[in-house]
Protein backbone atom coordinates (compact mmCIF):
# COMPACT_ATOMS: atom_id res chain seq x y z
CA UNK A 1 0.00 0.00 0.00
CA UNK A 2 1.52 3.37 -0.96
CA UNK A 3 1.80 5.85 1.01
CA UNK A 4 -0.48 9.00 1.44
CA UNK A 5 0.98 11.90 -0.54
CA UNK A 6 1.83 15.10 1.69
CA UNK A 7 2.04 18.49 1.18
CA UNK A 8 5.10 20.63 2.23
CA UNK A 9 5.24 21.52 5.52
CA UNK A 10 6.98 24.76 4.81
CA UNK A 11 5.68 27.71 7.46
CA UNK A 12 2.86 25.56 8.64
CA UNK A 13 2.25 25.10 12.81
CA UNK A 14 4.00 21.60 14.01
CA UNK A 15 1.50 19.79 16.14
CA UNK A 16 4.30 17.52 18.35
CA UNK A 17 3.05 14.09 19.03
CA UNK A 18 5.78 13.18 21.99
CA UNK A 19 4.89 9.59 21.97
CA UNK A 20 4.15 7.16 25.49
CA UNK A 21 7.76 6.21 25.83
CA UNK A 22 9.53 10.18 25.22
CA UNK A 23 6.08 11.55 27.60
CA UNK A 24 6.30 8.79 30.18
CA UNK A 25 10.56 7.44 30.62
CA UNK A 26 12.27 10.89 28.88
CA UNK A 27 10.88 13.64 28.77
CA UNK A 28 13.71 15.63 28.17
CA UNK A 29 13.94 13.71 25.03
CA UNK A 30 10.72 15.56 23.95
CA UNK A 31 12.56 18.88 24.99
CA UNK A 32 14.98 18.68 23.04
CA UNK A 33 13.02 17.60 19.55
CA UNK A 34 11.06 20.82 20.78
CA UNK A 35 14.55 23.31 20.70
CA UNK A 36 15.61 22.26 17.45
CA UNK A 37 12.44 22.76 15.79
CA UNK A 38 12.16 26.25 17.25
CA UNK A 39 16.03 26.87 16.11
CA UNK A 40 14.66 26.41 12.53
CA UNK A 41 11.87 28.58 13.04
CA UNK A 42 8.76 26.23 13.43
CA UNK A 43 6.08 27.68 15.60
CA UNK A 44 4.85 24.03 17.95
CA UNK A 45 2.05 23.21 20.02
CA UNK A 46 1.56 20.63 22.11
CA UNK A 47 -2.03 18.89 22.07
CA UNK A 48 -2.53 17.78 25.64
CA UNK A 49 -5.37 15.33 25.14
CA UNK A 50 -2.78 13.26 23.60
CA UNK A 51 -2.37 9.61 24.36
CA UNK A 52 -0.89 6.41 22.63
CA UNK A 53 -1.61 6.22 18.33
CA UNK A 54 -2.52 2.65 19.21
CA UNK A 55 0.60 0.76 17.59
CA UNK A 56 0.61 -1.49 21.03
CA UNK A 57 -2.64 -3.13 20.60
CA UNK A 58 -2.64 -3.01 16.83
CA UNK A 59 0.73 -5.01 17.05
CA UNK A 60 -1.18 -7.70 18.95
CA UNK A 61 -4.11 -8.07 16.90
CA UNK A 62 -6.75 -6.20 18.73
CA UNK A 63 -8.06 -4.44 15.73
CA UNK A 64 -11.04 -3.02 17.41
CA UNK A 65 -9.08 -1.57 20.20
CA UNK A 66 -6.50 -0.04 18.39
CA UNK A 67 -9.44 1.96 16.39
CA UNK A 68 -10.81 3.36 19.24
CA UNK A 69 -7.00 4.98 20.58
CA UNK A 70 -7.08 5.95 16.72
CA UNK A 71 -10.37 7.88 17.15
CA UNK A 72 -9.43 9.55 20.18
CA UNK A 73 -5.67 10.40 18.42
CA UNK A 74 -8.06 12.44 15.47
CA UNK A 75 -9.87 14.72 18.49
CA UNK A 76 -6.82 15.20 19.97
CA UNK A 77 -4.92 16.42 16.69
CA UNK A 78 -8.31 17.63 15.26
CA UNK A 79 -6.56 21.07 14.40
CA UNK A 80 -3.01 19.92 13.07
CA UNK A 81 -1.63 21.29 9.91
CA UNK A 82 1.40 19.57 10.30
CA UNK A 83 2.17 16.21 13.03
CA UNK A 84 6.15 15.80 14.06
CA UNK A 85 7.47 12.83 16.03
CA UNK A 86 10.52 11.98 17.43
CA UNK A 87 9.93 7.69 16.35
CA UNK A 88 9.93 6.10 13.46
CA UNK A 89 8.09 3.49 14.99
CA UNK A 90 5.19 5.92 15.28
CA UNK A 91 5.13 7.82 12.50
CA UNK A 92 4.85 4.31 10.63
CA UNK A 93 1.50 3.84 12.59
CA UNK A 94 0.00 6.91 11.61
CA UNK A 95 0.79 6.97 7.89
CA UNK A 96 0.65 3.63 7.31
CA UNK A 97 -1.48 1.64 9.89
CA UNK A 98 -4.18 4.64 9.97
CA UNK A 99 -5.45 4.06 6.27
CA UNK A 100 -5.85 0.05 6.78
CA UNK A 101 -7.51 0.40 10.29
CA UNK A 102 -10.73 2.57 8.73
CA UNK A 103 -12.31 1.55 4.99
CA UNK A 104 -14.44 4.02 2.89
CA UNK A 105 -17.51 2.61 4.72
CA UNK A 106 -16.20 4.43 7.64
CA UNK A 107 -16.83 7.14 6.06
CA UNK A 108 -15.59 10.57 8.33
CA UNK A 109 -13.37 8.20 10.15
CA UNK A 110 -11.73 6.94 6.96
CA UNK A 111 -10.94 10.71 6.20
CA UNK A 112 -9.80 11.67 9.48
CA UNK A 113 -7.39 8.26 9.06
CA UNK A 114 -6.48 9.71 5.40
CA UNK A 115 -5.44 12.89 6.86
CA UNK A 116 -3.15 12.23 10.11
CA UNK A 117 -1.29 10.07 7.56
CA UNK A 118 -1.30 13.10 4.81
CA UNK A 119 0.63 15.37 7.38
CA UNK A 120 2.73 13.36 9.85
CA UNK A 121 6.41 13.50 9.60
CA UNK A 122 9.01 11.66 11.61
CA UNK A 123 11.24 14.15 12.90
CA UNK A 124 14.54 13.74 11.15
CA UNK A 125 12.34 13.06 7.40
CA UNK A 126 10.32 16.66 8.70
CA UNK A 127 14.11 18.63 9.29
CA UNK A 128 15.51 17.07 6.08
CA UNK A 129 13.06 16.54 3.57
CA UNK A 130 9.97 18.32 4.67
CA UNK A 131 12.11 21.82 5.02
CA UNK A 132 14.92 21.16 3.45
CA UNK A 133 17.55 21.79 6.09
CA UNK A 134 20.19 19.37 6.29
CA UNK A 135 22.91 21.74 8.36
CA UNK A 136 21.26 23.18 10.78
CA UNK A 137 23.91 25.68 12.15
CA UNK A 138 24.80 23.67 15.00
CA UNK A 139 28.54 22.82 16.78
CA UNK A 140 28.60 20.58 19.40
CA UNK A 141 30.97 21.38 22.45
CA UNK A 142 33.94 19.17 22.03
CA UNK A 143 34.89 16.47 19.05
CA UNK A 144 32.85 12.97 19.33
CA UNK A 145 32.34 9.93 17.37
CA UNK A 146 28.62 8.56 16.72
CA UNK A 147 27.73 5.74 14.72
CA UNK A 148 23.58 5.21 13.63
CA UNK A 149 21.71 2.28 14.18
CA UNK A 150 18.40 2.62 11.86
CA UNK A 151 15.75 1.37 13.94
CA UNK A 152 13.29 -1.48 12.04
CA UNK A 153 9.94 0.47 11.44
CA UNK A 154 11.30 4.01 10.72
CA UNK A 155 13.80 1.92 8.10
CA UNK A 156 11.34 -0.08 6.26
CA UNK A 157 8.49 1.08 7.05
CA UNK A 158 8.96 4.54 6.06
CA UNK A 159 12.51 4.88 4.09
CA UNK A 160 14.16 6.79 6.93
CA UNK A 161 17.98 6.92 7.41
CA UNK A 162 19.85 8.96 5.23
CA UNK A 163 18.09 11.91 6.99
CA UNK A 164 19.41 11.29 10.28
CA UNK A 165 22.93 10.28 8.92
CA UNK A 166 23.13 13.69 6.70
CA UNK A 167 22.25 15.89 10.35
CA UNK A 168 24.87 14.10 11.85
CA UNK A 169 27.35 14.69 9.28
CA UNK A 170 26.63 18.74 9.03
CA UNK A 171 26.88 19.10 12.70
CA UNK A 172 30.15 20.58 13.93
CA UNK A 173 32.30 18.34 16.13
CA UNK A 174 30.37 14.93 15.10
CA UNK A 175 32.23 12.46 13.53
CA UNK A 176 30.10 9.69 11.83
CA UNK A 177 31.50 6.24 11.88
CA UNK A 178 30.23 2.38 10.81
CA UNK A 179 28.33 0.33 13.06
CA UNK A 180 28.39 -3.29 11.29
CA UNK A 181 24.51 -4.45 11.01
CA UNK A 182 23.81 -0.83 11.55
CA UNK A 183 20.01 -2.03 9.80
CA UNK A 184 19.49 -5.25 11.81
CA UNK A 185 17.13 -5.23 14.42
CA UNK A 186 18.22 -5.11 18.12
CA UNK A 187 15.61 -7.16 19.26
CA UNK A 188 13.23 -4.93 20.91
CA UNK A 189 10.30 -5.19 18.96
CA UNK A 190 7.83 -3.79 21.65
CA UNK A 191 6.14 -7.22 22.54
CA UNK A 192 8.09 -9.32 21.13
CA UNK A 193 10.68 -8.87 23.44
CA UNK A 194 8.32 -9.96 25.86
CA UNK A 195 6.66 -13.08 23.87
CA UNK A 196 9.95 -14.33 22.84
CA UNK A 197 12.62 -13.11 25.47
CA UNK A 198 15.14 -15.40 24.40
CA UNK A 199 15.71 -14.68 21.02
CA UNK A 200 15.21 -11.04 21.50
CA UNK A 201 18.30 -11.34 23.76
CA UNK A 202 20.28 -13.35 21.14
CA UNK A 203 19.54 -10.86 19.12
CA UNK A 204 20.43 -7.81 21.33
CA UNK A 205 23.80 -9.30 22.07
CA UNK A 206 24.96 -9.63 18.54
CA UNK A 207 23.73 -5.80 18.51
CA UNK A 208 25.96 -5.18 21.84
CA UNK A 209 29.20 -6.82 20.25
CA UNK A 210 28.58 -4.68 17.02
CA UNK A 211 28.62 -1.31 18.79
CA UNK A 212 31.74 -2.53 20.89
CA UNK A 213 33.70 -3.30 18.06
CA UNK A 214 32.46 -0.04 16.54
CA UNK A 215 34.89 2.99 16.78
CA UNK A 216 31.76 5.45 17.75
CA UNK A 217 31.77 6.68 21.09
CA UNK A 218 28.15 6.72 20.92
CA UNK A 219 25.61 4.82 18.74
CA UNK A 220 22.38 7.41 17.86
CA UNK A 221 18.50 6.45 16.89
CA UNK A 222 15.57 7.74 15.71
CA UNK A 223 13.32 5.58 18.41
CA UNK A 224 13.95 5.62 22.28
CA UNK A 225 12.32 2.02 22.15
CA UNK A 226 15.74 1.00 20.75
CA UNK A 227 16.98 3.23 22.60
CA UNK A 228 16.34 1.45 25.96
CA UNK A 229 16.68 -1.73 24.91
CA UNK A 230 20.55 -1.07 23.55
CA UNK A 231 21.31 0.95 26.76
CA UNK A 232 20.09 -1.94 29.10
CA UNK A 233 22.30 -4.45 27.51
CA UNK A 234 25.33 -1.82 27.38
CA UNK A 235 24.48 -1.14 31.10
CA UNK A 236 24.58 -4.98 31.80
CA UNK A 237 28.01 -5.42 29.86
CA UNK A 238 29.57 -2.52 31.64
CA UNK A 239 30.29 -0.86 28.60
CA UNK A 240 31.01 2.62 28.30
CA UNK A 241 29.14 3.51 25.27
CA UNK A 242 25.54 4.67 24.92
CA UNK A 243 22.95 4.90 22.92
CA UNK A 244 21.14 8.24 22.40
CA UNK A 245 18.55 9.92 20.43
CA UNK A 246 19.04 11.92 17.49
CA UNK A 247 17.31 15.30 19.10
CA UNK A 248 18.98 15.04 22.18
CA UNK A 249 22.60 14.91 20.08
CA UNK A 250 21.16 18.21 18.19
CA UNK A 251 20.32 19.74 21.13
CA UNK A 252 23.78 19.69 22.61
CA UNK A 253 24.84 22.17 19.97
CA UNK A 254 22.64 24.45 21.15
CA UNK A 255 23.86 25.15 24.57
CA UNK A 256 24.69 24.04 27.75
CA UNK A 257 23.10 20.11 27.41
CA UNK A 258 23.54 20.48 31.58
CA UNK A 259 20.17 22.70 31.46
CA UNK A 260 17.14 22.90 29.62
CA UNK A 261 18.07 24.41 26.26
CA UNK A 262 15.20 26.67 26.52
CA UNK A 263 15.75 28.30 30.19
CA UNK A 264 20.11 27.87 28.72
CA UNK A 265 19.19 30.34 25.19
CA UNK A 266 16.60 32.58 27.58
CA UNK A 267 13.75 31.47 24.83
CA UNK A 268 10.34 32.20 26.23
CA UNK A 269 7.58 29.38 24.78
CA UNK A 270 5.51 30.50 21.86
CA UNK A 271 2.14 32.03 22.24
CA UNK A 272 -0.75 29.55 22.05
CA UNK A 273 -3.78 29.67 19.58
CA UNK A 274 -7.42 29.42 21.48
CA UNK A 275 -7.82 26.22 20.97
CA UNK A 276 -7.91 22.64 22.29
CA UNK A 277 -3.79 22.75 21.98
CA UNK A 278 -1.39 23.26 24.94
CA UNK A 279 1.70 24.91 24.65
CA UNK A 280 5.24 22.90 23.94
Amino acid sequence: MALPQRESPRGKVVSLFVTCIVDMVYPGTGLSVVDILEHVGARVVFPSAQTCCGQPAFNSGYRDESRTVARHFFKAFQNAEVIVTPSGSCATMLRHEYPRLFSPADGDLYAQAQRIAGITWEFSEYLVEGLGLANLDLALPAPQTFAMHDACHGLRGLGLGGAARDLLAQLGNAELCELNECEVCCGFGGLFSIKMPALSNAMLRNKIDNIEASRAETIVTGDVSCLTQMNGGLSRNKSRKRVRHLADVLAEGLGNPSQPLRQARGKQPPSVPPTSQGEA
